[in-house]
């Protein structure tokens, strides 16, 4: 056994005798990976500002108040109001609830889908590959942006399947994010295929779809989870910028993409905090996702473990 296989066996040893409480272990990861923990913290402290919205926050996100126009932040108004009297607190609270449904629904279906496709195409090979990886190439030839752009120009700001602001926007951003996972997916389940636990599945008479299951999709889950995270804030931000071109979710729907279309230009001077702060809180919000994503990849990518 080579020195390199003895240390990996060593810490993997390690591991298995590792009886530190779970906390111990979250405070050793943190202090390893700090940007990490603090892409966590502002997950987390955005989930719960969502969450608490109703209670964070006494005014209505939609309720239009025109003797309050304008204001500066105040005690009143902690972030200040917009044109149309609305809180600006009220509505950046609102809107996290906005850009994390469309940000995890997104980054689920377009990776799970990816997931299911990638694996397919990997073990099925052949023509069904060749034809299958030709596709993906046409919709990677588009930036996310603009494939975005083209699907909600092609069915529209409102829901085609039931009608909710939401609909066609995560369907216009989970377009774009199938081949990238799928593609990922794909390099690492080709390995996995030629495994002989994958042969042996197919000597003992196991269907396609038993072997896909239960021999291939579990052990592509870590650069699943890693595609994942990553594509949040990447659908965070594309449903921003799909809301400030007006292509996104619309008005009234408190969303970060809509509170900058209506005061990123016209307000920068007069009243700057209109534009300031819906631009801090996608910044915040996809740059702590991304922390996250980093620090998620670290921990399941074995050759980063091993650095």
């Amino acid at each position: 056994m080579s020195a390199a296989d003895e240390t990996a066996l060593d810490s993997e040893l390690e591991e298995l005798h590792d009886n530190r409480s779970v906390s111990a272990k979250v405070w050793e990861a943190c202090k390893r990976m700090p940007l990490g923990a603090f892409g966590a913290i502002v997950v987390i402290l955005m989930i719960m500002a969502a969450i608490l919205a109703p209670i964070l926050s006494p005014y209505d996100p939609e309720l239009n108040n025109f003797e309050a126009m304008l204001v500066p932040p105040s005690l009143e108004y902690l972030l200040g109001t917009d044109q149309f009297g609305r809180d600006q607190f009220t509505r950046i609270i609102y809107g996290a609830q906005t850009a994390l449904f469309v940000g995890f629904a997104c980054a689920i279906i377009g990776a799970s889908v990816g997931l299911v496709l990638g694996v397919m195409s990997a073990f099925f090979g052949g023509t069904f590959d060749l034809i299958f990886q030709r596709v993906m190439d046409v919709f990677l030839a588009f930036p996310l942006i603009i494939l975005a752009l083209a699907v909600v120009a092609t069915f529209g700001t409102e829901g085609v399947l039931f009608g909710t602001p939401y609909e066609n926007v995560i369907i216009a951003i989970t377009i774009p994010f199938v081949p990238r996972c799928a593609r990922v997916v794909r390099s690492n389940a080709l390995s996995i295929r030629e495994i002989p636990y994958v042969d042996a599945a197919r000597a003992l008479g196991f269907s396609n779809a038993r072997i896909i299951l239960r021999h291939m999709l579990p052990n592509v889950m870590a650069p699943f989870l890693i595609m994942l995270t990553a594509f949040v804030g990447q659908a965070i931000l594309l449903e921003a910028s799909l809301s400030y071109l007006g292509m996104g979710v619309q008005e009234p729907t408190p969303a970060w993409g809509l509170m900058l279309q209506g005061g990123a230009e016209e307000y920068a001077e007069s009243a700057p905090w209109v534009p300031i702060f819906p631009g801090l809180a996608i910044t915040v919000a996809v740059f702590g996702f991304n922390l996250f994503g980093d620090a998620v990849r670290d921990i399941l990518d074995p050759k980063l473990r091993q650095q």
